[in-house]
């Protein structure tokens, strides 16, 4: 069973993948760059078994390992969310454009009232106007844009799927990244950019490409993990996990209670990210469910009841086409079946 599904004459679908694949998605989550020999030991079955099926999941599309710069990575940032409205019938050439911005970090097509949502990482001291106003509301098909000052992030977690699989601890640590620019040097630039197309890129493949020795690259990319300047990260849809919800809420909190809200919300396994944001003592959050009723107990069981908590608007993520600064290959995907010509795709499905 492959992830993709290309229905004819539209965009792949994503397909729940089975148990292995469930574990080997899980196991590359914990550690995107570890070895068949470690992946199979985890996954309880042979070493050619899992290679063949993650190469597989490779090239389907299902998954992609980069290696993402962390935010402060480049130098003093701030981080807006951006709420796009668009013309009717114009929403995926926005998100094509915004997709290309290097700045965007997070870029999802959702359902409600904006059409859009984005994250955009700008330099301190750089033009709001520019960099959230004219470049944004220039965007063929862009009718509002709507922006908000992130203001501290209490939670990410890159191995959400090892986590709702019931394999890791119900809270991941938020990131505090201390980096800085002077932390990176040309070569390690250069070894990053490699690493953003393909994670799982080889020390000899790197060291070739660099004209570098396997250990010198082996040291440079040990320093900046440890040093929180970069972080190795595996996409997957949540569908293919078979989990039907990716949500995010927009939660109103009493201002005293926010990092209490906060706290209580980042021990749950289903709270991917979590941020405050400045417009009316707001929290941001992703939760991944299972099923709507598992969404429809979050909210009634969970959010509801939490002292401070004052209501909420909710987006379901339709489609994500950017995390961590990388394009998603579903996203990839998606455009490519939509730019080839109808012609073609009239043959392929005769």
């Amino acid at each position: 069973m492959t992830g993709l599904e290309p229905a004819a004459g539209g965009p792949a679908e994503v397909r729940p993948l089975d148990e292995l694949d469930r574990r080997i998605v899980s196991a590359l989550q914990l550690d995107g760059r570890a070895s068949w020999t470690a992946v199979a030991e985890r996954c309880g079955t042979s070493v050619p078994t899992v290679a063949r099926r993650a190469e597989r999941l490779f090239a389907d599309g299902v998954i992609r390992v980069a290696v993402m710069p962390e935010v402060g990575a480049d130098g003093p940032s701030e981080s807006f969310v951006l709420r796009v409205t668009c013309r009717p019938g114009q929403q995926m050439r926005a998100m094509e454009e915004l997709a290309a911005m290097a700045e965007v970090r997070f870029l999802a097509l959702v359902t409600g009232e904006d059409d859009i949502v984005a994250e955009c990482v700008i330099p301190r001291g750089a033009s709001l106007f520019e960099h959230l106003v004219d470049a944004v509301q220039r965007l063929e098909g862009v009718e509002r844009c709507r922006s908000d000052l992130l203001l501290h992030v209490y939670k990410v977690a890159h191995d959400w799927s090892r986590q709702l699989l019931g394999e890791g601890d119900a809270a991941s640590a938020a990131t505090h990244p201390h980096c800085q620019p002077a932390h990176f040097d040309d070569t390690d630039r250069a070894m990053l950019a490699l690493l953003r197309e393909d994670g799982r890129a080889s020390f000899r493949a790197l060291a070739q490409e660099l004209g570098l020795n396997e250990s010198t690259v082996r040291r440079r990319l040990e320093r900046l993990q440890i040093g929180g300047c970069v972080a190795v990260v595996t996409l997957v849809p949540a569908a293919a996990l078979g989990l039907e919800s990716e949500t995010l809420l927009r939660i109103s909190v009493t201002p005293s209670r926010l990092g209490e809200v906060a706290a209580a919300l980042a021990s749950y396994r289903s709270v991917r990210y979590l941020a405050a944001t400045l417009d009316g003592s707001s929290l941001l959050c992703e939760v991944i469910a299972e099923s709507t009723e598992d969404l429809f107990s979050f909210t009634t069981q969970v959010l509801a009841p939490l002292p401070g908590v004052l209501g909420w608007a909710a987006a379901m993520e339709v489609m994500v086409a950017k995390r961590g600064f990388v394009t998603t290959p579903w996203w990839e995907e998606r455009v490519r079946r939509a730019s080839r010509p109808l012609a073609v795709e009239g043959r392929r499905g005769a």
